[in-house]
C-alpha cells in the first residue's frame, strides 16, 4: 500500500491517498514544504485540542487552575496553539504489523499497520501534563458491493503521563479531499449523516446545543458550487444523546458514516467514519497556497475536511466538558475511517 498512502513524521502527516490514479488528498511532495507552507494543515494529526477554545483558556481544571494559551484565531486558540501537535514531529512511522480495523466488514487484504508516537511534556503550548500521544495508521482493500475499496483506518491514543492530575485533549485528522482530478471541488456530491450542528459566532465558538441547519438540506445529496455552498461547521452525529454520556474513549463505540462523497467526473468515491460524536466539513474557503515544489498553488475550494472531533470548545462548556478531560489513570481513544474508490 506504500505506493497509494503515505505518511511522514511531521505531524504524523497522511501525504498522499491514492484512488484510481488520483491523489484524493492535498499535500506536498516533501517534509520540508510541510514545514514552510502547510497553513492549511493538509494531512496533520491535531492537537492537544482540535478547533478552538474560546479566549484561549481553561478555567477550572487540576483544583481550579486556569490555563492561557496563544490566541492564534482572532481571541481563540486553534489546532493547539502555534506549534500544535501538526508541526511537530513524531517518531514513526513504525511497523507494528498487520491488524483488522474494526468495524469494516469483509476480508480486510493487507492490514499493514504503522504507529506513530509523540511525547507531548507538561506545559507544551501551555497545557497542563505530560501526555504520551499515539497514531495508529491501517490500510488496506476490501470488496464491497463488487468493488475493491481502499481503507485506511487510524486509531487516536493518548494517555497522561506526568505533570498534573488531569489535562484536556481533542484529536483529529485535517487531511483535505479533492476528488475531482482538478483544482477545486467543484462539482462533487455530499450527503452527510445529520443536519445537526452547533450555531458558531463570528469566531467560530458554539453559541448554544444542537440546532437543525438551515441553509442546506444535508441529509440528501448536495452539490458543492463553485463558491456555494460554503461551510465551516461543526455537526453532531446524534443530537438526542447526552454530551455529558461521550466517554474519553470512543473507540469500542460502532463507527458511523459521517459523510459520502463522489465526483461524476472523476467517478472515485469517499466514505468518512468514525466512533467521536461530532465532525467539522469546512469546504476549504481559507485556502491560500502558492504553486512550490512542483506543486500547484492551492485556492479557496481546493479541498474539503472531515474532522471528527469532540464538540468545539467543549472544554469551556460545563455539560460538555466532560468529552475532553483526560484524567490520570485513563486512556483518551477515538476511531476514523476513510474509505475510496473508483466506479
Amino acid at each position: 500500500m506504500a505506493d497509494e498512502i503515505s505518511f511522514l513524521p511531521l505531524g504524523a502527516i497522511i501525504q498522499s491517498f491514492k484512488v484510481g490514479g488520483i491523489d484524493i488528498v492535498q499535500g506536498f511532495p516533501s517534509q520540508e514544504l510541510y514545514a514552510s507552507h502547510n497553513s492549511p494543515h493538509f494531512g496533520a494529526t491535531i492537537g492537544r485540542v482540535a478547533n478552538r477554545i474560546s479566549n484561549a483558556k481553561i478555567e477550572g481544571l487540576n483544583g481550579g487552575k486556569t490555563y492561557s494559551f496563544v490566541a492564534n484565531n482572532g481571541p481563540n486558540t486553534l489546532h493547539g496553539g502555534n506549534v500544535g501537535w501538526g508541526k511537530r514531529i513524531w517518531k514513526g512511522p513504525t511497523p507494528v504489523g498487520l491488524r483488522k480495523i474494526p468495524g469494516v466488514d469483509g476480508e480486510l487484504k493487507g492490514g499493514e499497520t504503522v504507529e506513530f508516537t509523540l511525547t507531548s511534556e507538561d506545559g507544551d503550548e501551555g497545557f497542563p501534563g505530560e501526555v504520551l500521544a499515539k497514531v495508529f495508521y491501517t490500510a488496506g482493500k476490501v470488496v464491497e458491493n463488487g468493488k475493491e475499496v481502499t481503507v485506511l483506518g487510524q486509531e487516536y491514543e493518548a494517555e497522561l503521563t506526568g505533570g498534573a492530575e488531569e489535562t484536556v485533549i481533542n484529536m483529529t485528522n485535517h487531511s483535505y479531499f479533492n476528488l475531482s482530478g482538478g483544482p477545486t471541488i467543484e462539482g462533487t456530491e455530499v450527503q452527510l449523516c445529520t443536519d445537526s450542528y452547533l450555531p458558531l459566532s463570528e469566531w467560530g465558538i458554539p453559541t448554544s446545543g444542537p440546532t437543525t441547519y438551515s441553509k442546506v438540506k444535508t441529509t440528501t445529496p448536495f452539490t458543492l458550487g463553485a463558491e456555494e455552498p460554503d461551510f465551516d461547521d461543526c455537526f453532531i452525529v446524534n443530537p438526542s444523546s447526552s454530551p455529558n454520556s461521550v466517554p474519553i474513549d470512543t473507540r469500542n463505540l460502532p463507527l458511523t458514516k459521517l459523510v459520502s462523497a463522489h465526483h461524476p467526473g472523476s467517478k472515485v468515491h469517499l466514505e468518512v467514519l468514525s466512533t467521536e460524536p461530532a465532525f467539522q466539513f469546512y469546504t476549504g474557503k481559507w485556502i491560500d497556497v502558492p504553486a512550490v515544489g512542483g506543486a500547484p498553488a492551492r485556492g479557496p475550494r481546493s479541498g474539503f475536511c472531515v474532522e471528527p472531533s469532540r464538540y468545539v470548545n467543549a472544554i469551556n462548556v460545563d455539560d460538555w466538558k466532560n468529552q475532553m478531560i483526560l484524567k490520570k489513570g485513563e486512556k483518551y481513544g477515538a476511531r476514523i475511517v476513510y474509505k475510496a474508490w473508483k466506479e
